[in-house]
């Protein structure tokens, strides 16, 4: 059984990074819907991530500039459904297999961007946005068709 069809409690530090697609759709703001509880996206990054890599900046470190960062080891049950639909952490915490786009299924980094899944090129950097502007920025799908 190769590691990524692996259930997540079973997978090492590295196993757990090596799932990551890329897509940086984590890295973007976001807002729970208070009635619906749907989560919807911004195309408005971190501050720590370079939109034309999707790639953060100071990863190591972004827990410390970033406390409010996303860290997909300690997350609870319900917390996966804050991560996009296509996220392989989601997608493995619900038992699916990852989708042919995926770096470890197609063995190359590019296909995660050329299939439209990740947010390279689509999104303004969070300076770029005063706070009351955030919601003007949601997107109406994060997952470019």
């Amino acid at each position: 059984m190769k590691f990524w069809e692996k259930p997540l409690n079973e997978l090492n530090n590295a196993e757990r990074e090596a799932l990551c697609d890329g897509c940086a759709l984590c890295c973007m703001h976001k807002f729970e819907d208070e009635d619906s509880g749907e989560m919807l996206y911004t195309d408005v990054a971190c501050r720590l991530l370079d939109g034309s890599t999707c790639q953060c900046t100071d990863y190591e470190k972004r827990r410390q500039s970033v406390p409010e960062c996303m860290d997909i080891r300690r997350f609870t049950a319900g917390q996966y459904a804050w991560l996009p639909p296509t996220c392989a952490y989601r997608l493995r915490f619900e038992d699916k297999a990852l989708p042919d786009w995926h770096l470890l299924i197609s063995g190359n980094a590019e296909t995660v961007h050329s299939a439209g899944i990740s947010m390279r090129g689509r999104c303004v950097g969070e300076g770029e946005v005063a706070d009351h502007g955030l919601v003007e920025h949601i997107m109406e799908s994060p997952i470019s068709e």
